[in-house]
């Protein structure tokens, strides 16, 4: 990514083309999913290990996804405010079906 965005549109469109294999996409929005469990645990329980626990699930899942599967240097590396705000974007629009789990760009299919 040698481009600084200025805006989030712009940044998430760029962002959408470094999540175009499924199984990144699957692990980001399994990463994402057990942060809100961290989340809701730390609200429950009050243990601190849940907050520092969250990062870890969420950071852990998208970087391996990265490194092992999509094969490029996570975006939160050079912009992390709007990374944050794709995953959530992108989580959501993958929990309401706008974009989708199993579909494999044609970039990445053997």
């Amino acid at each position: 990514m040698a481009e600084k965005f200025t805006n989030f549109s712009a940044f998430y469109a760029f962002y959408l083309t470094e999540h175009s294999n499924k199984t990144c996409r699957q692990l980001h929005f399994l990463g994402s999913t057990l942060v809100i469990l961290c989340l809701a645990g730390f609200i429950v329980t009050g243990a601190t290990m849940y907050l520092l626990a969250a990062p870890i699930c969420g950071y852990g899942f998208a970087w391996i996804g990265h490194f092992v599967f999509e094969k490029n240097r996570p975006a939160s590396f050079k912009q992390p405010l709007f990374s944050f705000m794709g995953d959530w974007v992108m989580y959501w629009q993958l929990l309401s079906g706008k974009i989708h789990f199993a579909q494999q760009d044609e970039a990445h299919k053997a």
